[in-house]
This record gives C-alpha cells, sequence and structure tokens, in this order.
C-alpha cells in the first residue's frame, strides 16, 4: 500500500513539475518577446528621429531657397544679380543633397530612396510595423534643374518641395505614434503576463501545501483507526470481564 501511495505521489509531483515548468517557459517566451519587441520599437523611433531631423534641415534649406527666388524676381536685377543669388542657392541645393545621400542609421540609408519600406518587428509573434522609407534627393523634390538665371524659373516647384518634405514628416510622425502605441501594449502585456503567470516559489508552495493536506488526512485516518481499535479491544475486555 506504501509503495502504491509513493508511486501516485510521485507521478502527482512529476505531473505538477512538469506543469509548472511548461507554464513558466511560455510565460517567459512570451515575456522576452514582447521585450525584444519593445527595443526594435526604440530602435525605429530612433531611426524616425533621425530622418525627421535630417528632414527638417531640408526644410530649412528649401525655405532659405524660397526667400532667395522671391529676391531674384525682382525686376530690379541684373542677369549678375541673379547669378550670384543662384550661386548661394546652388549651395543650399548641395547642402539638401549631402544630407539625402548620408542620412542612415547604421548601415540603413534614409533619404536616399534605396528603401521604400523598412518593417519593424514590433511584438513577441514578429508582427512588424512598416515604416515608409523617403527620398529627397534633389531630383525628387523635383529641384535638381531650378535656376533663377533662367528668366522663366518658376517657384512653384520649390513650394511643391517643401510640400512634400512636410508630408514625409507627417508620415514619419504618424508611423512614430504608431509604435508608441505599440510599445506602450507590449509594456502592459509583458507586465500583465509576468504579474499573472505561475512563479516558481508559488508554485512550490501549492506543492507543498498539497502535501500537508495530504499528510494530515493520512494521519486523522490513522487515529481514527487506532481509536477504532482502542473501542473494539475496550469492548472485549468488557465483555471477558462478565463472562
Amino acid at each position: 500500500m506504501n509503495s502504491i501511495s509513493s508511486i501516485g505521489n510521485y507521478s502527482y509531483n512529476n505531473y505538477i513539475n512538469v506543469s509548472a515548468i511548461s507554464i513558466n517557459e511560455k510565460a517567459q517566451s512570451q515575456v522576452n518577446g514582447l521585450n525584444a519587441g519593445s527595443e526594435n520599437i526604440a530602435s525605429g523611433q530612433s531611426l524616425l528621429n533621425i530622418s525627421d531631423g535630417a528632414l527638417g534641415q531640408i526644410g530649412d534649406y528649401l525655405q532659405s531657397i524660397r526667400e532667395l527666388a522671391i529676391k531674384a524676381s525682382n525686376g530690379t536685377n541684373s542677369y549678375n544679380d541673379r547669378r550670384a543669388i543662384q550661386d548661394q542657392i546652388d549651395q543650399y541645393k548641395q547642402g539638401i543633397s549631402d544630407i539625402a545621400s548620408n542620412t542612415k542609421y547604421n548601415e540603413t540609408y534614409l533619404l536616399d530612396g534605396s528603401r521604400e519600406n523598412i518593417n519593424i518587428a514590433a511584438d513577441s509573434t514578429g508582427s512588424y510595423v512598416s515604416v515608409s522609407g523617403s527620398n529627397a534627393t534633389l531630383s525628387a523634390l523635383g529641384i535638381e534643374d531650378f535656376d533663377v538665371t533662367d528668366p522663366d524659373f518658376d517657384i512653384t516647384s520649390i513650394d511643391d518641395a517643401i510640400s512634400k518634405v512636410n508630408n514625409s514628416r507627417s508620415t514619419g510622425g504618424a508611423k512614430s505614434n504608431s509604435l508608441s502605441h505599440a510599445d506602450a501594449y507590449n509594456q502592459l502585456a509583458s507586465y500583465n503576463t509576468a504579474s499573472s503567470s505561475m512563479m516558481k516559489d508559488e508554485l512550490q508552495e501549492l506543492i507543498d501545501k498539497y502535501h500537508e493536506n495530504n499528510k494530515n488526512r493520512l494521519l486523522d485516518r490513522m487515529r481514527m483507526m487506532m481509536q477504532k481499535k482502542d473501542e473494539e479491544q475496550m469492548k472485549r475486555s468488557t465483555m471477558n470481564l462478565t463472562a
């Protein structure tokens, strides 16, 4: 009987321990995935911040070019005056070109049009938030051949370029908000998963309670058996005395 009881206890303990390990490993895997997603989101936010800062600089250059273009449109300017203004505009255009060609995060170029989409693995399942790359090259902005020495130059091409940059920044801002929401979800889900999962100490406490309850039930049963045995022995003694 004791052997059967021991085998039963061993089987139950083994089941509890295997279940505990499975629960903990699954919960820990989910928490690790969520935390990794948050780290990826942080990288994505850094990428967007770098892109937005660079686009802001390009926007500043475009505003300066627009001011110079307005100055050049004055009919009192000579060709040489417009040539001097164009020289300054060319410097700003070169600044835009340098930013578009060199802005990168790690080895990913952000503004030269080489990457249409950058996928950010944002949660424990590997789901992606797609971040669109931008193209802020002079040709993409439509100002590669902008020249105020041409009597027919059109300032609206600069306005269009400014709109393109502003749109890119707005899109980046929306993606940044999406990543922030995804990170907030990860943080909450990670906390809830870690809080609700059965940790090792809690499981051991449950096992100890199970053993204690079994022990108490066994002791109660033994006490009842001893009490019954004493009663039977006393009854037999009484019968012998009266015989």
